[in-house]
């Protein structure tokens, strides 16, 4: 049985699944900012202040939270994109974890944390 392979040239990879690919010589380099723009477009926070750091220093959060109740289809899509965001951004990888444990039953407090977020990506982008 033979096997017959068609031969195409398609170019250099230059973008996958949302992942922007810059090949040069002695490197390649994955990125999302494309995505990151979009997602704070998307979700209203293209005009927040810049901010370096990632999250308040020791915070706790808990599942079992007094505070006032949010709306869990919004907090899980914000949640949702900024894990896709994590392939190429581990530096956010470990907030976005820490932040899917309340995709449940989201609170206020849980809330306020996963809107720093953003802040540090618009400062962070490229």
């Amino acid at each position: 049985m033979a096997t017959c392979f068609r031969k195409s040239n398609l170019g250099m990879l230059s973008y996958y699944l949302g992942i922007e690919v810059r090949q040069g010589k002695e490197a390649l380099m994955l990125g999302q900012s494309a995505y990151a723009s979009k997602l704070l477009e998307r979700s209203g926070m293209t005009e927040y202040k810049l901010c370096v750091t990632l999250m308040e220093e020791r915070l706790k959060l808990t599942k079992a939270s007094s505070m006032a109740k949010v709306d869990a289809i919004i907090y899980r899509s914000i949640v949702g994109g900024r894990r896709n965001l994590v392939h190429t951004r581990s530096d956010i990888a470990f907030v976005v974890g820490y932040v899917s444990r309340f995709m449940e039953d989201p609170r206020e407090d849980h809330w306020a944390t996963i809107k720093w977020l953003p802040h540090y990506v618009k400062g962070t982008v490229d």
